[in-house]
């Protein structure tokens, strides 16, 4: 332990190793990549961390904010953090070569990653003032619209819904590279006409806007057989309604077709074992704890943790799951 206390003072990495209490119980440090402030990811980071103090209290956990899904990844794959957060689409463009500064066909490092288990739906959301004259996607152009952070996975799906619907993000929008932490306020103070967010349902920030702001969901569903026809990440796309009450101050009289995408919690190949047998039954664990206070988290199942595609369950989710007689 005092040699892998010399090596974490040394490089800014995590560490970790096993306890000698009877459980065999983790210790030491460990970085947890979730998101924007005022979103899910930060949100679910932050009760993880919690649900992981309980069961194992000898591991600090370190959450790490980030833009989202893509700069997940890459620090991931830089060994900048441990365990990320990340949706199946952001993966899949990473594994094809076509992430953020990556050319296109060449492969990235993501055959490096495993998924410990499949957690809840992102669902794209389209947001607009309530007078707003937006019907359908098609209509956002020469308009100023919100499309995420770089390196957000909100922004990977949002250029493929806008270019669905026959515009491109660079020159048929005016595209603000904003987050969900500042484009509610831009609209508020008109300095947005729309804004896509990519998230679990309710979102904190768009329910806060509702709140302040007459809004509306415009519907994305018809764009999906075009969606698929992009780049294999689009093939983790699939058809989604968002419900009635899923936001009470929103007006709406029926469910809102949508697209939604699939997030799952990640790490690397070499990630110890035991360690992400640990991480992976606290997701299980404590998901009546977590859901209590962010409601997509009810969407974590046993019985569809293990769909983690497009990567591979890491041996110690395997062992994990092999002991619930999965």
């Amino acid at each position: 332990m005092r040699g892998a206390a010399a090596l974490a003072a040394a490089v800014p990495m995590a560490w970790w190793a096993a306890g000698a209490g009877a459980d065999d119980l983790p210790i030491g440090r460990i970085v947890v990549g979730t998101g924007v402030p005022s979103g899910v990811y930060a949100r679910y980071g932050q009760l993880l961390s919690e649900q992981l103090g309980r069961e194992a209290p000898g591991l600090e956990v370190v959450l790490r904010p980030s833009e989202g899904s893509v700069q997940n990844i890459e620090r991931l794959v830089a060994g900048s953090a441990d365990f990320v957060i990340a949706t199946a689409d952001s993966i899949a463009a990473h594994l094809a070569g076509e992430a953020r500064g990556q050319r296109p066909g060449k492969p990235g490092k993501a055959v490096e990653l495993r998924a410990c288990v499949r957690l809840y739906d992102d669902y794209m959301q389209l947001v607009v003032p309530a007078g707003s004259p937006v019907r359908a996607c098609a209509d956002l152009a020469g308009l100023r619209v919100g499309v995420g952070q770089d390196g957000s996975g909100v922004q990977l799906v949002t250029r493929e819904l806008l270019a669905a619907a026959g515009l491109d993000m660079e020159s048929d929008v005016t595209a603000v590279r904003e987050g969900i932490h500042t484009m509610p306020r831009m609209m508020e103070t008109d300095r947005l006409d729309a804004f896509f967010w990519s998230g679990g349902l309710p979102t904190s920030a768009v329910t806060g806007l509702s709140e302040r702001l007459p809004i509306r969901l415009v519907p994305l569903g018809e764009l999906l057989p075009r969606l698929h026809s992009g780049g294999p990440h689009t093939a983790h796309y699939r058809a989604a309604v968002m419900p009635p009450d899923a936001y009470p101050a929103i007006a709406v009289e029926q469910a809102v077709d949508t697209v939604a995408v699939a997030n799952l919690l990640v790490t690397r190949e070499t990630t110890d074992a035991d360690l992400t047998e640990r991480v992976t039954r606290a997701v299980i664990n404590g998901r009546d704890r977590i859901a209590a206070a962010v409601h997509a988290a009810q969407r974590v199942d046993l019985r569809t943790a293990i769909y983690t595609r497009p990567l591979e369950l890491h041996e110690g989710a395997r062992r994990y799951y092999r002991s619930a007689k999965l």
